[in-house]
């Protein structure tokens, strides 16, 4: 025997979702998908290359990239996940838009703190010049 609130959720999750989720959902994935592998991958090892070449005068935060990406991927999946499991495809396609906004915020944030560390970085470069200039000039000044 069932109840009527028993009948109604067994009647309510019987029911398809509709195809606007899906195309959603299928979109969104894609999109993060593209996000990830064209643009993520590519800047993070650009931005990794040009640190180790510059022997550390562009720094490359591992730790807070790293965070970043993960915290980022727990919430790009949760919102694709959520858009999946909708009943209507505006909600879906709120959750998926929202999905890669958080992509493209992970996708951009190794430039902007690589950025930032550089431009504060930049003052201590001088003085490094500096002072090779000066050994360089008293070496060759003693060798000479």
């Amino acid at each position: 025997m069932t109840t009527a609130w028993a009948h109604r959720r067994l009647r309510r999750s019987a029911r398809p979702r509709p195809r606007g989720v899906w195309i959603a959902s299928a979109v969104g994935a894609a999109a993060v998908l593209v996000l990830a592998v064209g643009a993520w991958l590519p800047v993070t090892g650009f931005l990794a290359g040009v640190t180790a070449t510059t022997a550390g005068l562009v720094p490359f935060p591992v730790v807070r990239v790293g965070v970043v990406t993960v915290l980022g991927l727990v919430v790009v999946l949760g919102f694709l996940v959520l858009a999946v499991t909708r009943r209507h495809a505006f909600t879906a396609w709120t959750a998926v838009v929202l999905a890669v906004l958080v992509s493209l915020a992970v996708t951009v944030y190794p430039v902007v703190t690589v950025a930032l560390a550089s431009a504060d970085r930049a003052g201590d470069v001088w003085p490094i010049i500096t002072g090779l200039v000066s050994r360089f000039t008293s070496w060759s000044s003693a060798t000479g």
